[in-house]
């Protein structure tokens, strides 16, 4: 396990060489990545996402593709279709571009919803069927998607049940100010990416994901995250609560971050690290919130303030 931790370090430090300044994101983005889980970024244009991909799969030793989505991509652009061979007299399949180990989907919200539901079912079942044949892509297997920000135009809003599937929320933002004027004088000179060298294989990040198995979580500290999760149930400001896949994500992101912090165990604050990300995306605030002007992360903050900690002593 020590040996693993050294190297998912070294793997998080290569990663930072190509994007300044987002040492936090990308810890989490790591995170959801050993809990085997998918990442959805909401940001602007032109603030490092494909760069950010990039760099992860030359680090982790992974075969990445990007995949700008558009109003006409269609679904067997990403899960493939077959093509009439004359050499051959017959059908022959053309993998689409899930097959591989990190795939960018670049605007997600600005494509047809079937196009939508065609990567969220994969990313769900890891799997594609085309003309009745099943085909399982790569493992790993994970995800990065972005999608413009609401009411930007030529978007339209992911269903409730499909951004459901990605484990964590988040956004990169801009950098600040020391890393935006490092960017500004390494400009013309080779890409950041170029710097990032390789420190894992897909069998050494597999190894990894195995081990987060391994993370103990006491009885006292489950209760703890399961109230988390249904106080957002019954909550004033929240419209419809968490589901119990944010739970199991909740549990996921938890003993990640744990093992990635040299721990064997969770301790509530792991918990407490990972709920904004974790339910950010899941939670709907009702109206009150929004005449209120009550942000969903000053709700998560109130949930996590009212929910009483677990008791950790010796019995």
């Amino acid at each position: 396990m020590l040996e693993h931790l050294e190297k998912a370090h070294e793997a998080l430090s290569e990663v930072n060489k190509a994007v300044l300044g987002k040492q936090n994101e990308i810890f989490e983005i790591m995170t959801a990545f050993l809990a085997n889980g998918h990442v959805l970024l909401e940001d602007i244009p032109g603030v490092g996402k494909t760069t950010l991909a990039v760099a992860f799969s030359t680090a982790l030793g992974m075969e990445c593709k990007r995949v700008q989505f558009t109003p006409d991509v269609m679904p067997s652009d990403l899960t493939g279709f077959s093509v009439y061979s004359r050499e051959h007299d017959k059908f022959i399949y053309q993998p689409g571009s899930v097959f591989c180990n990190l795939l960018l989907a670049d605007e997600i919200n600005r494509t047809s919803p079937k196009t939508q539901s065609a990567l969220l079912e994969v990313m769900e079942e890891r799997k594609v069927s085309v003309e009745g044949e099943t085909r399982h892509v790569p493992s790993p297997f994970l995800v990065i998607a972005t999608q413009n920000p609401s009411g930007t135009n030529g978007t339209q809003f992911l269903p409730e049940a499909q951004i459901d599937r990605f484990m964590i929320n988040l956004s990169l933002g801009y950098p600040d100010f020391n890393s935006e004027l490092e960017i500004a004088r390494s400009t013309g000179s080779s890409a950041r990416t170029a710097q990032v060298r390789p420190v894992l294989t897909t069998e050494t990040f597999l190894e990894m994901q195995n081990d987060i198995h391994s993370i103990f979580i006491k009885d006292e500290v489950y209760t703890y995250l399961v109230n988390l999760i249904t106080a957002t149930r019954n909550h004033p400001y929240i419209e419809r609560g968490a589901s119990p896949r944010a739970t199991i994500a909740l549990v996921k992101m938890s003993k990640a971050y744990a093992w990635l912090r040299g721990r064997k165990f969770v301790v509530p604050s792991d918990v407490q690290t990972q709920l904004p990300y974790v339910l950010s995306h899941r939670i709907i605030a009702n109206s009150s919130a929004k005449l209120g002007s009550i942000a969903k992360n000053d709700i998560i903050k109130s949930i996590i303030q009212t929910v009483a900690l677990p008791y950790m002593g010796t019995k």
